[in-house]
């Protein structure tokens, strides 16, 4: 049975072209009544300008959907509430948010300037955690909601140049761990998607990328499943040139080491350590502590 959104509302942020704009047509083009949300800045988050997202209603309204344009920025709480307060004061509710507006400030770390990686920080993850703070009440009140973050390979994985996003983004990934976990009674799921997409974010990997199939429109079915109504939730999906794979934090069994030596023998025993054998993926961090006392005990009993 084919996904539909229809009574449905969402806010694509960073919507005005690229992966955010694939979203945003596509979640239109199923039914969903769409804020496409878009500063309008440069790569780098200097500038602005409404155009862009209003030429992404434009072309939804073209194909017979329903859209409206904000030029909110998501590190403004203040603009950002009322971007909520209009959605729902036009359509009565939100209850699809996509966390996608990002900016690029690719620096060694050595070289990169603390406020370079503040800002980044700010637009990826504070950003997030405004838009998501925005819509979660509501979500909780109507006992619906599906949120997306975009996260990134560069955090799960690293990549040179990128510590601060790299760092931003896997701070995405913890941020969708709490949530998953809070808000699951209200059947709020909450979900990351880490894309591999050729956009103007990309542009200056041409040479290290095949860009001609890495469309961002390979991405955006991946995105409309973690939105929809039988949407898993706390699954961070790799998406891009028409792959998707599942990416998992997880944990190994360990071993346990006290003593005066054990510095010594957390060195000599690493590969134990790290043997990947009967590793889990915890429902949440007390996981951790639970392990480490079952071995404590077993050793006492």
């Amino acid at each position: 049975m084919a996904i539909r959104f229809d009574g449905k509302v969402a806010i694509v942020t960073g919507a005005g072209g690229g992966l955010g704009r694939e979203h945003a047509l596509a979640l239109a083009a199923r039914g969903a009544k769409v804020v496409v949300n878009d500063l309008g800045v440069a790569r780098d988050g200097s500038g602005s300008s409404h155009s862009p997202a209003e030429a992404v209603v434009a072309e939804i309204q073209a194909l017979g959907g329903e859209a409206i344009a904000s030029g909110a920025s998501v590190t403004d709480f203040e603009a950002v509430k009322a971007m909520v307060a209009d959605a729902t004061a036009k359509w009565g509710s939100v209850d699809i948010l996509v966390n996608n507006a990002g900016v690029l400030r690719d620096k060694s770390f050595a070289k990169m300037d603390v406020e370079d990686f503040r800002f980044v920080v700010d637009v990826h993850l504070m950003g997030a955690v405004n838009c998501t703070k925005a819509v979660w009440d509501g979500m909780r009140e109507r006992n619906y909601g599906r949120i997306v973050m975009t996260t990134s390979s560069s955090g799960l994985y690293g990549n040179f140049g990128q510590a601060n996003y790299g760092a931003a983004k896997m701070a995405l990934v913890g941020f969708m761990q709490t949530l998953a976990i809070e808000g699951a009674k209200n059947d709020i799921r909450v979900n990351c998607l880490a894309p591999t997409a050729h956009t103007r974010m990309t542009e200056d990997l041409g040479a290290a990328l095949p860009l001609e199939a890495l469309g961002p429109e390979l991405v955006s079915p991946g995105l409309v499943y973690l939105v929809s109504q039988d949407a898993p939730t706390r699954c961070i999906l790799g998406a891009g040139a028409g792959g998707f794979e599942r990416a998992y934090v997880t944990l190994t069994q360990g071993v346990r080491i006290v003593g005066d030596d054990a510095a010594d023998q957390v060195a000599a025993r690493f590969d134990a350590i790290s043997d990947r054998t009967g590793e889990i993926v915890p429902d949440m961090g007390a996981a951790q502590g639970m392990i480490e006392l079952t071995k404590a005990h077993k050793a006492h009993s």
